[in-house]
């Protein structure tokens, strides 16, 4: 680890170590996992450090309407907190890690470009330096400073996740013809019967189930 510390820095190592496996396994120091931890400190970095124009200054109030896009966002963002938090309390290191991961992807797939994204997009950056925090300290002190931040990270209370973005939008339904399941079918929440109905008879194994009955 000394080699890797001196060429990486210690919060990629750490980071590798944790991301690599369960602390109950061993751990297998190669070449490519460091490397793809250092590409992902990077890419923390530059998602940070470039967003200074399209995030709304430190402490905006949150806008009274939000876009699908930036509501599906702020779902990711919400659903990566509780997920981190859980994966910590447990020692579960390494899912953590991947929550961090696929909360990074949303960000950098995120096209929002009005005020509520900005706000949005601003509570998502700030997310992903909390969480990472605790694995990446130096690298989450330095652009917690970035995003305009005066006191320590370390001093600053751990992200709490809104209970009603932690609902989904659509529910995953069971359709069967005579007690055997035939398909499932994706569906808002408390869709009406008819737009339920509509669906369900849409699929083609329960058109074929029914064969006319």
């Amino acid at each position: 680890p000394e080699d890797i510390i001196e060429a990486y820095g210690a919060d990629t190592a750490r980071w590798f170590m944790l991301s690599d496996s369960p602390p109950e396994r061993d751990l297998d120091w190669t070449e490519a996992g460091i490397a793809g931890a250092w590409r992902f400190v990077n890419r923390i970095w530059r998602l940070t450090t470039s967003a200074d124009q399209a995030i709304c200054e430190m402490g905006s109030p949150a806008p009274n309407y939000f876009g699908s896009e930036t509501i599906q966002l702020r779902q990711a963002i919400h659903k990566a907190i509780t997920r981190v938090t859980e994966d910590l309390e447990s020692f579960r290191f390494n899912r953590a890690v991947a929550a961090v991961h696929e909360l990074v992807n949303a960000i950098g797939e995120f096209s929002g470009d009005d005020e509520a994204a900005a706000w949005a997009l601003r509570e998502g950056l700030e997310a992903v330096v909390q969480l990472a925090g605790p694995m990446m300290p130096h690298l989450a002190e330095e652009l917690w400073r970035r995003l305009g931040h005066q006191s320590l990270l370390a001093e600053t209370p751990w992200p709490e996740a809104d209970p009603v973005l932690l609902v989904a939008d659509t529910v995953t339904v069971a359709v069967q013809v005579k007690g055997k399941t035939r398909g499932t079918i994706e569906l808002p929440q408390n869709a009406p019967q008819d737009v339920a109905e509509a669906a369900a008879l849409a699929l083609p194994t329960v058109t074929a189930a029914l064969a006319g009955k």
